[in-house]
C-alpha cells in the first residue's frame, strides 16, 4: 500500500490537549479498578463497600474524555464507520455470549483500532460494550469497567507498529490479541474480585483466594492472583485469547483489506 493511501489515525485524531485528558482518564481509570488494593480498610471488617461516589464518576469522565476526543475530529464519515463497526460489534457479542470465553467482539475491536488509529480505537471499544450490554441487557455497575477496558484495547490495537505489514502484521495483531485478553480478564477481576471471592474475616476459616481487609498490598496481590488463576486464566480468559487469535489469523487478513478500502472510499486518511 502506498503512502498516499497509508491510513493515519486521524479518524479519531489525538491531539495534545485529548491525548492529556485520556492519560489522565486512563490513570483514574486504572485507580478506580484497583480500588481492593488501595482501600484502606479495618482489619476486622465484616463489609468492604468500594468507593462508590467514584464508581459513579467513571461514566462522566469517559463522556467526557469522548466529547474532548471527538471535537472537530469526527465528522459524518468517521460517524458512519463507528456506527456500523459499533452495531457489527454488539451482534458479535450478542451470538458469541462469551460462553468460555467465546467473545468475537474483540478481534474485531483490535482490527478497527489497526486501521483506524488510536482515537478511533478507544471510542468504539467503548461504543461497541455499551451497544452490546444494551443489546443483551447487560447493563450494571460492571458496564463503565468493561467500557474502559475494552476502550483500552481498541487504543492499545492503534499504537502498534505502523510499518508491518503482511503476514507480520497478522501475527502481530494475533499476539496482541493474546495478550489484551488475558490483561482484559485480569482487569474486570480486579474490581469485582473481594465480592466473587468473599472476604476474609479473622476468626474464621478462609481460602487463600479472599479478600483480606487491612492486609498488606502484597498479601492481598497474591490472593488475587491465585483468585484469577484458578477461576479465570485458565477457562474464561483463555478461551477469549484463543477466539481473539483464530479470528484474526483466519479472518483478519480479508477484514483489514475491506476495513482500508472502506477507509479510503470515506477519505479517513492522513492529507
Amino acid at each position: 500500500m502506498s503512502q498516499a493511501h497509508e491510513v493515519r489515525s486521524t479518524a479519531v485524531p489525538l491531539r495534545l490537549r485529548s491525548g492529556v485528558v485520556l492519560a489522565i482518564t486512563s490513570v483514574i481509570g486504572l485507580l478506580m479498578l484497583a480500588w481492593p488494593l488501595l482501600l484502606d480498610v479495618a482489619p476486622d471488617a465484616e463489609r468492604v463497600d468500594p468507593p462508590f461516589l467514584f464508581l459513579l464518576l467513571l461514566p462522566v469522565i469517559l463522556a467526557v474524555v469522548l466529547a474532548e476526543m471527538s471535537e472537530g475530529g469526527m465528522d459524518a464519515r468517521v460517524l458512519a464507520v463507528l456506527g456500523v463497526l459499533s452495531a457489527v460489534n454488539a451482534v458479535l457479542r450478542l451470538v458469541s455470549a462469551g460462553t468460555a470465553g467465546l467473545e468475537l467482539v474483540f478481534f474485531l475491536l483490535i482490527l478497527g483500532g489497526r486501521v483506524f488509529g488510536a482515537g478511533f480505537g478507544f471510542v468504539l471499544g467503548c461504543t461497541s460494550l455499551f451497544a452490546s450490554a444494551l443489546m443483551t441487557a447487560g447493563v450494571g455497575p460492571w458496564l463503565p469497567f468493561q467500557m474502559l477496558v475494552a476502550a483500552w484495547v481498541g487504543m492499545g490495537a492503534g499504537l502498534l507498529p505502523r510499518q508491518v505489514r503482511g503476514r507480520g502484521e497478522i501475527a502481530l495483531l494475533a499476539a496482541y490479541g493474546i495478550i489484551s485478553a488475558y490483561l482484559y480478564g485480569l482487569l474486570m477481576n480486579l474490581q469485582g474480585w473481594p465480592f466473587m471471592a468473599g472476604i476474609q474475616v479473622p476468626g474464621q476459616d478462609s481460602t487463600e483466594i479472599s479478600y483480606m481487609p487491612g492486609a498488606d498490598v502484597l498479601d492481598n496481590l497474591h490472593h488475587f492472583v491465585v483468585y484469577t488463576l484458578l477461576t479465570s486464566t485458565g477457562g474464561w480468559d483463555t478461551g477469549r485469547a484463543i477466539t481473539n487469535a483464530l479470528a484474526i489469523v483466519l479472518l483478519g487478513p480479508a477484514v483489514l483489506v475491506t476495513l482500508r478500502r472502506a477507509a479510503r472510499k470515506a477519505r479517513i486518511e492522513a492529507p
